[in-house]
Parts: C-alpha cells; sequence; structure tokens
C-alpha cells in the first residue's frame, strides 16, 4: 500500500508540473500501472478524461477603472425642469482705475455692461439586451455584470465630458525643451519638453497676473500620470502624505509643487493621432529624381508617398507634419495626400501624424486652474441613471431578451478664461502613450 501510495503522489506531481520527469499525465488518455510505471492508452470506454475539467472560478475578474477627477473642481450649475436645454451665465464688467479729477471739470462717464456664457445639456444613453435564455443559464450573473460594468462606462465618459470643457480655453502654455528652446505649437513639442518646476512657476505666475482666486489657498493642476513621473523627479516636489493635513487632501492628489496641488488622471488628455497606414505608424514622401535636383517636392501640395498602406480618404481631415509644417490632409488616395498649404521636403523623408508633437509623439494637456474656472450643469432629473428592462418589457413578442443601459444629461463651459491654462508638454513616456 504504501508503494502504491508513492507512485499515485509522484504521478500527481508530473501532473501539477506538466508532466515532466518521465511520468504521463491523467489527463492525457494514458493509464499507468500502479507497480511497474508502464503507461499503456485507454479505450474509448475506459478512459479518465471526463474527471479531468478546467476549474471555474466563481469570482469575477475586476476592469481596470479611471479616476474621476475633473468635475471636483466645477461649479455647480442648476438647471431646473422645463426651463430649456441652455443656461446663460451673466457677469459684470469690471472698470479701469478711477482717474484724478480736475476741479470743476465733470469727468467721462465710463461704460458699464455685462458678459455672457452659455453652456448647452446633451443627453448620453447606450444599452446592451440580455438573452433572457442566457440569463435563465449563465454561471455568472451577468445582469449585475453588465450593470456595474455600463455604469462605470458612464462615469467614465462624463468624467472626459468636463476634461474636454476645461481643455475648450483659449489659453495656451508650451512646455520648453531640454535646452531652455521656447516652443510655439504642439507640433514642436518634443519629448524633452517636459513639465518641469520652472514651467509650474511660470502657469502659477501667469494666473497669478490674471488675479485667479484659488482654491482653499492653492491652484489645482490636474496632469496624467507620465507627466507625474516627470514632475516627481523634482527635489521640489512634495508628497500629498507629507501634508501637515493628509486628511484633507482631493480625490486624486498626489503631491504639491509652487503653490499649486497636483491632481492625476489616466484621464488626462493625451495628443498622439492614429497610425497613418494600417501597417505603418508613419509614411514616406515618394518623390524620386525626374528633372528635380535635389529628389522631393518643393511648395507643393500634393504629396506623393509610400512606406505603408492606406485606404483611398482614409486620412481627409487628418493632420500631418512634413519637413517641420503642420498641413491638413483634405484628400488622399492610396499613393498621394493632397493639404491645405504648400510644403517642401526631400524624397524619402518622413510624414508623421500631425496630432500630437514632433515626430508624431504624444504631448499632454495639462489643466491649470482657478477657483470656478469652469462650470457642470447638474440638471434636475437628468443624473446618471442605470436602467434595466425586463424581458417582459423589452423582449419583443416572445419576450426574449431584457436589456441594461445607462442615461443622463449634462454639458458645461468655460465661465473665466483667464482663471483657466492648458499648459503641454512631453514626457519620457511620449513614444508609447495614446490618444486619450
Amino acid at each position: 500500500m504504501k508503494d502504491f501510495l508513492e507512485i499515485l503522489n509522484r504521478q500527481q506531481l508530473m501532473a501539477d508540473s506538466g508532466g515532466q520527469g518521465g511520468y504521463p499525465v491523467a489527463n492525457t488518455g494514458n493509464y499507468t500501472n500502479a507497480y511497474t510505471g508502464d503507461a499503456t492508452a485507454f479505450d474509448d470506454a475506459n478512459t479518465m478524461a471526463p474527471q479531468i475539467k478546467q476549474w471555474y472560478n466563481t469570482e469575477a475578474l475586476e476592469n481596470a477603472r479611471s479616476n474621476h477627477m475633473f468635475a471636483q473642481f466645477a461649479k455647480n450649475i442648476p438647471l431646473p425642469e422645463n426651463h430649456g436645454l441652455t443656461v446663460e451665465m451673466r457677469k459684470a464688467n469690471t472698470f479701469g482705475d478711477v482717474p484724478r479729477l480736475t476741479e470743476g471739470v465733470i469727468p467721462d462717464g465710463q461704460k458699464f455692461g455685462y458678459s455672457a456664457v452659455t453652456a448647452t445639456v446633451y443627453e448620453y444613453g447606450a444599452y446592451t439586451p440580455l438573452g433572457r435564455r442566457l440569463q435563465r443559464h449563465a454561471i455568472d450573473p451577468v445582469a449585475q455584470d453588465a450593470a456595474e460594468e455600463m455604469g462605470a462606462a458612464g462615469g467614465n465618459t462624463q468624467d472626459k465630458i468636463a476634461r474636454d470643457v476645461c481643455l475648450s480655453g483659449s489659453n495656451v502654455l508650451y512646455c520648453e525643451d531640454s535646452s531652455n528652446n521656447a516652443k510655439s505649437s504642439r507640433a514642436a513639442l518634443d519629448a524633452t519638453c517636459k513639465l518641469t518646476p520652472v514651467m509650474v512657476n511660470r502657469a502659477v505666475t501667469w494666473l497669478k497676473k490674471h488675479k485667479a482666486p484659488k482654491i482653499n489657498g492653492k491652484y489645482i493642476a490636474i496632469i496624467h500620470p507620465s507627466v507625474a513621473y516627470d514632475l516627481r523627479q523634482s527635489s521640489d516636489w512634495i508628497d500629498a502624505h507629507k501634508y501637515a493635513s493628509p486628511e484633507e487632501i482631493y480625490n486624486g492628489e498626489i503631491g504639491e509643487l509652487h503653490g499649486v496641488r497636483f491632481i492625476e488622471s489616466d484621464n488626462a488628455k493625451v495628443y498622439r493621432g492614429a497610425d497613418l497606414a494600417s501597417n505603418s505608424r508613419t509614411l514616406k514622401v515618394n518623390a524620386p529624381a525626374a528633372g528635380a535636383t535635389p529628389a522631393g517636392i518643393s511648395a507643393a501640395t500634393s504629396v506623393p508617398f509610400d512606406g505603408g498602406t492606406v485606404a483611398a480618404s482614409a486620412l481627409v481631415n487628418r493632420y500631418v507634419i512634413i519637413n517641420g509644417t503642420k498641413v491638413k490632409i483634405t484628400a488622399n488616395t492610396d499613393s498621394a495626400l493632397t493639404v491645405d498649404a504648400a510644403v517642401t521636403a526631400a524624397d524619402n523623408a518622413d510624414i508623421y501624424p500631425g496630432e500630437g508633437g514632433a515626430g508624431g509623439i504624444a504631448v499632454y494637456g495639462c489643466v491649470f486652474l482657478g477657483k470656478d474656472a469652469f462650470g457642470m450643469i447638474d440638471v434636475a432629473g437628468g443624473s446618471m441613471e442605470m436602467i434595466v428592462k425586463t424581458p417582459e418589457q423589452a423582449g419583443g413578442p416572445l419576450n426574449q431578451f431584457g436589456t441594461v443601459g445607462v442615461y443622463f444629461e449634462t454639458g458645461g463651459g468655460v465661465l473665466y478664461e483667464e482663471r483657466l491654462l492648458r499648459v503641454e508638454c512631453g514626457s519620457y513616456y511620449s513614444s508609447v502613450d495614446e490618444d486619450a
């Protein structure tokens, strides 16, 4: 009996290790003689294969979630029911300095007026059908899981809507490169144009010069994790857990620098642009010498290309960078681009996606803001709602399926342009990050 148990134990060890070491694995359909260790194949009727199953873990894996950071700094703008789709917000215009008077002379009056800012609400929604048969027989609670995922998608969408409101501001600052060369456009930014303490200080100075009020004594910046990685290398950086009152930190707050409290969000904007071809990120100018010296194109709006497979009209309204010049594609065939401005480039010059930085790298939109810089509309009766329909309610003439969906209304706008600054930068991760 002892020898028999030892052989069984050894067989189990071999099964656990993938059958290495000379002993056959039980689920291969082999029979092993307990005394000799010889293996012979089972026949069709005598097999242990039905007993060897894949283990089914009843606990579903949890999908990754984005952090929702932007709306916590928005001014809440209520919209009651039956009051239309657009909210108008007004502010009085400011006066200039009061002039010194000349005795006996009546001064000119100063004009007084108001400025209006409007924001419109839109509705958003999505659903998934769930078969009645699926819900009856599935091992997992599919309706519950679908509702959880649909709610997560709705929350993520709301966060991106608030982010895009912030990005709609007109004020932008471009980071310098590692040699302190100033940049004047997104397309000129390279990976060394990082958000440094110097650039943070410039953003703070900009907000102060525009009299932007602070939020609880500090300005706020919402940045991408890749940007946070670069900024944390500074010796001036203060981690949030080292604050005097760490219990008062904002959702997503990671630290402070130069009077700015930084919020990290994986929904922070990344500008990069999709690949230009189905099999290549970039293309190449295809203009070999044909009487021209040197080979290439000169002040042309038609750019022949090769280096990738592109369908006709697939790149229309995309931007590209050719020889450092960013242009918009107005038409394309499978071998030529038509662009909206003349470009000059040598044969085999790279054509990069133009939505991001130099060489098609990712650029990050960092939002610096003061109090009430932007607002989000709180629609009465329009907050996010999970809507579940039973097969009896939604399943057609045979009650074959139910649905799980999400619905909400929202909108927003910039309230004070002078309190909102977008700082664009590169990062150590600019070559790998995708659009967000």
